[in-house]
This record gives C-alpha cells, sequence and structure tokens, in this order.
C-alpha cells in the first residue's frame, strides 16, 4: 500500500472512530493497530512499543504532569481562591461589570498556578455563575467570561500543554513559559477590557452592584493582598525557580506541590480524607493526559514508519506557498481540528508534521510558531460542537441557562483569540522579546 493511501486510511480512520464516540486515546490506539494489519505490516508495532517504552514512560520531563495537576488540587482545597474572589468582587463593587472584571482576574491567577481548565471553570462557575445571574447579568456576557477566562491556563504557565509541547519539540520548558507569558497575559487583559467596554455601551447586560459599605475599601484592599499572598509566593516559587535557570521544569512542579501543600495546612485546611482525594484526583487526571499521549504514539509512530509522515509533509511542501501562507493554512487546520478533538491530540498529531517543516524555514522562530499556536489552540476548548469549557459550565450552570446561551457567550472571546493570534503574528517580539532577556548572553 503507497504512503498517500496510509495516510489517507489514518485519518479515515481517525474521524469515523471520533464520530462513532470512542474516547481519542483509543481511538489513536487502535488506528495504529489497524493501520499496520491493513498495510501488511504487522511487526512495525513492536518498534511502536518501544516507542511508547522510550519517548513516554522514560520522559523526565512528563513527571511534571501530575505534579502539577497535585499542585492545583491542594491549592484548590486550600480555599484561598473563594476568598480572593469575594474579596475582589466586594472591592469591585462599584466598577461597571465588576463582577465580570473579578472573574477575569482571579482567572488569570488561577491560571499561573493551576493551568487545569476543567478545574479552573469549576471553581469560577461555582463560585461566580450564580451570584452573576442573580445580579441581572446576561447569560451570554456570564457563561461567556466564565468559560473563556477558565480556558487561559493552557496559555499562561505554569501548563501542562506548555510542558507537554516543550517535550515532544527541540525547545526548552522554560522557553516556552517565557514565550507565552506576555501573550497570555494579554489574552487576558483584553478579555478584562471588553467586559468593561460591553458594560458601559450596554449597562443592562452588567447591570450596577449594590456596594458593599460594611468594609472601607482600604480594608478590602488589604484583604485582598493577604489573600493574595500565598498564590503568589506560589507563582514565584515556581516560575521563579525555572526561569532563573535554578530547577528543572519536573524540579519546578515539586516545588509548586510542595508549596501548595504548605499553603493547605498553614491555613488549617489539611484533612488526610481531601488528601486521599487530591491523589486519586492526580491519578485519574494524570492517567487520562498519558493515555492520550501512549496512543497518539502509537498513532505517528505508524504513520512514521509506513511513510504516511512523509507523504503528509511531501504534499505540504508541493504546495509551494509563501512562508506565512503556509504557517496561515496550518494554524487554520489547527482551528478547525479544535471544533473536534482536544489540545493533547492536535499537538501530538501536528507537530511531527508541522515542526520539521518550519525548522526549513530560515527566517522563522520554532519558539514563535508553538506560541502562535498555542494561541490557536484557546479555541479548541470553547469551538462547538466538542468545546470541552462548553461541557464544563453546562455541567454546572441551572436549568434556565441554555446551552445556546453558552455558545454564542464564548463566540465575541473566539474572536479576541483571533484577535491576539494576529498580533502575535504582526509582531514576534510578543513572544521572542522574554526569552531573549532571560536566555540569551
Amino acid at each position: 500500500m503507497s504512503p498517500e493511501y496510509i495516510a489517507a486510511l489514518m485519518f479515515g480512520l481517525l474521524v469515523v472512530g471520533l464520530f462513532m464516540g470512542h474516547p481519542l486515546a483509543f481511538v489513536l490506539g487502535g488506528t495504529a493497530v489497524l493501520t499496520a494489519i491493513i498495510a501488511g505490516k504487522p511487526m512495525v508495532l513492536g518498534i511502536v512499543i518501544n516507542r511508547i517504552f522510550g519517548d513516554v514512560l522514560d520522559n523526565y520531563t512528563l513527571i511534571a504532569i501530575p505534579l502539577f495537576v497535585l499542585m492545583a488540587r491542594f491549592l484548590s482545597d486550600s480555599g484561598v481562591t473563594d476568598r480572593m474572589f469575594e474579596t475582589l468582587r466586594l472591592l469591585l463593587s462599584r466598577v461597571r461589570g465588576g463582577l465580570a472584571l473579578a472573574v477575569v482576574f482571579i482567572s488569570i491567577l488561577l491560571a499561573a498556578t493551576t493551568g487545569i481548565i476543567g478545574a479552573s471553570i469549576t471553581v469560577m462557575g461555582v463560585m461566580a455563575l450564580r451570584p452573576m445571574l442573580q445580579y441581572g447579568y446576561a447569560q451570554t456576557l456570564t457563561t461567556g467570561v466564565i468559560a473563556a477566562s477558565g480556558c487561559l491556563g493552557i496559555l499562561i504557565p505554569p501548563s501542562i500543554m506548555l510542558i507537554l509541547m516543550a517535550s515532544y519539540s527541540p525547545l526548552s520548558v522554560g522557553e516556552l513559559f517565557a514565550g507565552s507569558m506576555i501573550p497570555g497575559v494579554l489574552l487576558g487583559l483584553s478579555y478584562a477590557l471588553y467586559v468593561y467596554v460591553v458594560s458601559v455601551v450596554r449597562p443592562e447586560l452588567a447591570p450596577s452592584v449594590e456596594p458593599d459599605e460594611k468594609l472601607s475599601r482600604g480594608e478590602l484592599l488589604r484583604m485582598l493582598i493577604v489573600e493574595a499572598l500565598p498564590p503568589l509566593a506560589l507563582i514565584f516559587g515556581i516560575l521563579g525557580s525555572l526561569l532563573a535557570g535554578i530547577a528543572t521544569a519536573t524540579e519546578a512542579s515539586a516545588i509548586g506541590a510542595a508549596l501548595a501543600l504548605i499553603i493547605v495546612i498553614l491555613r488549617g485546611k489539611f484533612k488526610l480524607e481531601t488528601f486521599y482525594s487530591a491523589m486519586l484526583e492526580t491519578g485519574r487526571t494524570s492517567a487520562m493526559i498519558l493515555f492520550i499521549v501512549v496512543g497518539a504514539t502509537a498513532f505517528t509512530g505508524v504513520f512514521n514508519i509506513t511513510g504516511g509522515l512523509r507523504a503528509t509533509q511531501e504534499l505540504i511542501r508541493a504546495l509551494d506557498m509563501e512562508p506565512w501562507m503556509l504557517i496561515s493554512m496550518m494554524m487554520f487546520v489547527v482551528f478547525i481540528l479544535g471544533a473536534f478533538l482536544d489540545w493533547t491530540g492536535i499537538v501530538l498529531l501536528s507537530f511531527p508534521i508541522f515542526l520539521p517543516i518550519i525548522q526549513e524555514m530560515p527566517d522563522v522562530s520554532l519558539l514563535w510558531f508553538v506560541v502562535l499556536m498555542a494561541v490557536v489552540l484557546q479555541t479548541s476548548f470553547l469551538t462547538p460542537p466538542f468545546g470541552y469549557a462548553l461541557f464544563y459550565l453546562r455541567a454546572i450552570a441551572p436549568p434556565e441557562v441554555r446551552t445556546g446561551a453558552i455558545i454564542r457567550g464564548v463566540m465575541p472571546f473566539i474572536g479576541l483569540i483571533v484577535i491576539m493570534c494576529l498580533l502575535v503574528a504582526l509582531f514576534p517580539s510578543l513572544v521572542t522579546w522574554l526569552p531573549d532577556v532571560l536566555y540569551t548572553k
């Protein structure tokens, strides 16, 4: 069977398996096995198994994933986020759209301390969804800002997605963390600016909230600073040790998990049952991610050995496009894939095809390309029909909030992500400046 037919067969089986509703990890692995048998090359599965043990199970960097997941759970158990949101809500009560702004700012902080999308959206949804609806906020604005802000965790370090990207590219975790810092924070601030403008232009979408006069603004500000100190210490402990070159990503994740556990203990929230529950959730989340990694490794292994990868790359090269057109096409493919796959599958399927082609372009920075792709992947959680953020929010939303309102609510934020992609494309220094400062001697 020719490599072109193998490429068409594998992607065809992948699409069929996904639309039948099977889990992505098993679809990827099953496609690899079926293709190897149909192509008459079952022996390649032995090579693939060796690759799984060598590239996945023996990958030191991937140890950071369960440690960051554990850190996120510990921080959630500490109750820091709840107290900060309540304090910030009271502090911004006099500001038009203050509740929505509080959601954005707390989500940025959550993104810099957890990187777990499901956890961020669930926490913010439980804390903010009902209060915002009770104060008369429109369903579209309420659900849109919670869903979009909760997804910042895959872009703002420490991000599990960036760790996975680094482990499957020539880039270091530190470079990717530094490169994504400015675009991630700018995207979060653009959400806040959008919320404020909408609140001023269309006040019926975000009615004024009666200010709480029980505490002065000075007292509230002091409370906010006190509540913000633990997560800020966590952020500086992780990113400071990593960006300063003191620790690797895996060691920094261990520092983060230890600091988060200390915060839980100091706040008197430590219980054996919650500790046990945190360990179980960490195991489940990590296993889900690593199962997809194993399945994708099998898929790309068979795809490469049978010649499908080379045939696909040659097809792309044969298009003979200008570099900017080719990169635009790649980003469009990533955007479309985001409507059907999660970020793990997209990264593991596209990196082997895209990165060698990008490395052949003399004037294109690989770091810039990977961070641009990370910005585009923000949409993978928001775009229907399979946007995971939509399902997370639907699961905790009251019955009166319709799914259509959630989808309409995220559309403006998808537009803001596209605008940020254009800014990153037009101004590469947004990505490259900080890594150059930190790592160029």
